[in-house]
């Protein structure tokens, strides 16, 4: 036997005296030597096993690699070191980054096939294109910003300077907190047009979010990832299209939102749009709290009525009114005009409409308080004369008031003009509606009954409750008037209001309805050329109302000459332009007594 034997052991053999002493101390030499044999052999088996088996998984993912790549499958591994250079360069505080970094690992522990995968994916994605921390450069140059004002609209003085003393005071506070303007007016009167040049004049992102119906609150908050579908909400989505974290946001048509059994749209936007709240805004798919102070919102309404009230306190309104006559002409050929005959493809020469025909136009083919209907019927005549230019080879069209009605066909409207003459029971009154003012004409029949007040006409609930009211007045002031008690018991009051087809409501015709009421009852004449709006009480007083200035156009395009008003008005008369008022008497009423006074036929 070889046994390689250290001198050590080989000492040990031959200081044993006996053989059996010998065999003892010779086996225990070559237990140890066996036991440090096995030990090696057991490492080297190990490590063999683990060289295979991290060969063999090498040789593995290599081959899913090349298969993933054949299907155009994505590897989470080289997705996962994607999304980390990306978020390298992403401009974040700290514990945005380190909820993506969070993310990213467990991204990367997935498998791709796996269904929650791809979600994961997509709101990595999501917080990646956020512009969290990225801002774009506001300019303070309020020279510019006039000038861009001016340009783009014509008119809308008041508003014009309240937006300029918006950017002074953002000027002096260096951006600082920003009330949230509201702009309110009946469509067409450019207040999306004014909050698009506010973002000009600033150099600010501008992004609109159309609000128009939106009943679910995750519109707004998002949805949690987790459910099937998710995503973010318009406020985070719109950020992501602006690319910065302080764009200029338009919130259009803020009186139309709803709520329904998903939640109250309205109240989401509380945390949006208040300043103390909106730098840690929670969208619920994102997770993570978002500043929006830094964002300027603008909202814009048709009737502040839609508001809900607590939206309503978080805003500043500015009213944008309706346009007269004369600056509807002034915008048409100043910006309408150019634009319908660049879209058109018509060259500059070719194609004149005379002042006259323009007036036309405005007065007998488009109803509204703004402009946009307008510019539709220039379209019209524009495409018309592009086809006369091109078939029949005409070097130049031109329309006037002659040839109108072959472009426009017939006229979609007349105003309802002041009466020839004085009547008994018909009163004329101003309403106010969301494409502008109109006048009302009010029509009262007494006849043998049973003492009923009859209401027709298509009248809303708060109509009817002014009908109610003005005849409990005409009855408690009877006397006054040599009224019988006993002709209310014997006869029938029938209010009717033509066109039945087009809803009516509100209280501003309070004292019309009472004066024509009273004119029936007591056979005296309503004189024609008046028109009159106020709220009505039950002991008389006449209350203000709204939409003075459009009301006033309508009397003016009605060829009213004079106008009742309530006396609590007299401030907002003040502030309406010469213009308008030019050949309109008003006067203020307090009572009825003082309406019945002027309105009624001496």
């Amino acid at each position: 036997m070889n046994v390689p034997l250290s001198y050590q052991n080989q000492q040990k053999i031959l200081e044993a005296l006996t053989l059996e002493e010998q065999y003892e101390v010779l086996a225990a030499i070559l237990t140890n030597e066996i036991e440090v044999l096995q030990i090696g052999h057991d490492l080297q088996h190990k490590l063999k096993a683990r060289v295979d088996k991290n060969q063999r998984e090498y040789i593995l993912r290599e081959q899913l690699k090349l298969i993933r790549e054949e299907l155009g499958e994505d590897n989470t591994a080289d997705t996962a070191e994607e999304y980390r250079d990306k978020l390298k360069e992403l401009q974040a505080s700290k514990e945005v980054r380190d909820k993506i970094s969070k993310e990213i690992d467990r991204f990367k522990s997935m498998n791709s096939s796996a269904a929650e995968s791809s979600v994961l994916s997509t709101y990595i994605e999501t917080l990646l294109d956020l512009p969290w921390d990225k801002k774009s450069e506001d300019s303070m140059d309020l020279e510019e910003a006039w000038k861009i004002l001016e340009d783009g609209h014509y008119g809308l003085k008041d508003v014009k300077e309240r937006i300029m003393e918006f950017l002074a005071v953002r000027k002096l506070t260096s951006g600082g907190k920003s009330p949230i303007l509201c702009l309110v007016g009946p469509p067409g009167t450019g207040k999306t047009s004014i909050a698009k040049s506010v973002a000009e004049a600033l150099h600010k992102k501008y992004v609109r979010i159309c609000l128009g119906g939106v009943r679910d609150e995750a519109e707004i908050r998002g949805h949690r990832k987790t459910y099937v579908g998710a995503m973010p909400g318009r406020i985070t989505v719109a950020l992501q299209q602006a690319g910065v974290s302080n764009p200029l946001m338009l919130l259009d048509e803020i009186d139309k939102t709803s709520s329904d059994y998903k939640g109250d749209t309205s109240a989401a936007l509380l945390e949006v749009l208040d300043p103390e709240q909106n730098s840690r805004f929670n969208d619920h798919y994102v997770e993570v709290p978002q500043d929006l102070s830094e964002v300027l919102f603008i909202a814009t309404a048709n009737d502040m009525e839609g508001i809900p009230r607590p939206l309503l306190d978080r805003m500043e309104v500015i009213e944008v009114s309706g346009y007269t006559e004369n600056e509807k002409e002034h915008i048409a050929r100043e910006h309408l005009i150019p634009k319908q005959l660049e879209v058109n493809g018509i060259p500059k020469g070719k194609l004149t409409i005379q002042p006259a025909a323009l007036r036309k136009m405005i007065t007998l083919y488009t109803r509204e308080a703004g402009v946009r209907g307008l510019e539709r019927t220039i379209g019209r005549i524009c495409r018309k004369a592009a086809r006369e230019i091109m078939e029949n080879g005409q070097d130049k069209v031109v329309v006037n008031t002659k040839n109108l009605d072959t472009f426009l066909g017939k006229s979609r409207y007349s105003y309802l003009m002041a009466n020839k003459k004085d009547e008994v029971g018909i009163a004329r009154g101003l309403a106010w509606t969301q494409v502008g003012g109109d006048t009302l004409q009010i029509e009262v029949n007494v006849m043998p009954g049973k003492g009923e007040l009859v209401l027709t006409g298509q009248l809303g609930d708060v109509m009817k409750e002014s009908a109610m009211a003005g005849i409990s007045y005409i009855r408690s002031v009877a006397d006054q008037y040599d009224i019988k008690q006993e002709f209310f018991q014997e006869n029938d009051i029938h209010v009717h209001i033509p066109e039945g087809a087009v809803p009516k409501d509100g209280p501003s015709a309070g004292i019309t309805m009472a004066t024509a009421m009273l004119s029936a009852i007591i056979d005296r004449k309503v004189r024609a050329d008046i028109a009159m709006t106020g709220e009505i009480t039950l002991r008389g007083r006449v209350l203000p109302i709204g939409g003075l200035k459009e009301k006033l156009l309508a009397a003016k395009y009605a060829r009213i000459k004079q106008v009742l008003v309530p006396k609590e008005n007299k401030p907002d008369i003040q502030e309406i332009d010469t213009e308008i008022l030019d050949g309109l008497k008003i006067s203020y009423v307090d009572n009825m007594k003082e309406v019945l006074h002027e309105a009624l036929a001496k």
